[in-house]
């Protein structure tokens, strides 16, 4: 699944919301491709800054450039070749619909609204036969085996281990084959071993050009890191995703 993936950088980048600074003093440079880990103790504004660095908030300090596109000025452009995965309250899972439930939904979703005209005015079997292909190629991206699930692509999401529910996050964002893969709360309530397969699979779609940005406790040594820990002396940021969400909007 090889992506031409963006370059991502940062000078002085902040977010300020109702209740204050969600993020603040961002400074980052990245080669398209680039495995970036957002660290920092909850409430310090990673989610934030990560929905901000993929368009779906708004910043208001400092500037951003992605893919070429200038943020916060170029939500927009930024969107169209970035997606967000795991983020709370934006790309939820419905404990009541099945894994491919989910997946023929994103497919759908992805051929109405993500491709060209032309791509529309295909025979129904072209579509359909696309869409699986789309489907498939995820998966296998993001390394998700239906198979290998208690009722094959029937399984409910409710019944998915944690691991499981985060690469079927992961492969319903690929299937739009974003050039900017966002991934919030990475290794959250994972064990060891399951953190370790995390980063490898975040690694394997670094690996085929994608740029990967993901909000972790802790990050890998081969990650390009940014930290959104409030330096000593300077106004302490708080994490308020829903107040920030009500200042710039969400997308």
């Amino acid at each position: 699944m090889a992506v031409d993936g963006v370059a991502v950088t940062a000078e002085g980048f902040g977010l300020k919301g109702p209740r204050g600074w969600a993020f603040r003093g961002i400074d980052l440079t990245a080669e398209p491709g680039a495995l970036i880990a957002v660290t920092g103790p909850s409430g310090s504004g990673r989610t934030s800054l990560l929905l901000a660095l993929t368009g779906r908030m708004k910043a208001t300090e400092g500037t951003a450039t992605v893919g070429g596109a200038r943020l916060p000025k170029q939500l927009a452009a930024v969107r169209r070749f970035s997606a967000p995965a795991h983020v709370a309250g934006v790309t939820d899972l419905d404990p009541a619909l099945t894994v491919g439930e989910h997946l023929r939904e994103r497919a759908l979703l992805q051929s109405r609204f993500g491709d060209s005209v032309r791509a529309l005015l295909r025979p129904r079997e072209e579509r359909a036969a696309a869409a699986r292909l789309r489907i498939d190629t995820a998966l296998a991206a993001a390394g998700l085996d239906r198979e290998a699930l208690p009722k094959g692509a029937r399984t409910a999401v409710r019944d998915l281990e944690r691991l499981e529910a985060l690469r079927l996050s992961i492969a319903l964002a690929l299937i739009g084959r974003p050039r900017l893969l966002a991934v919030d709360d990475l290794d959250l309530k994972l064990s060891d071993a399951e953190r370790t397969e995390a980063w490898a699979l975040l690694r394997s779609l670094a690996a085929t050009g994608t740029t990967v940005v993901a909000v972790c406790s802790e990050a890998p040594e081969d990650a390009v890191t940014v930290s959104t820990r409030p330096e000593a002396g300077t106004d302490e940021t708080s994490e308020e995703t829903t107040d920030a969400f009500a200042e710039t909007g969400r997308a």
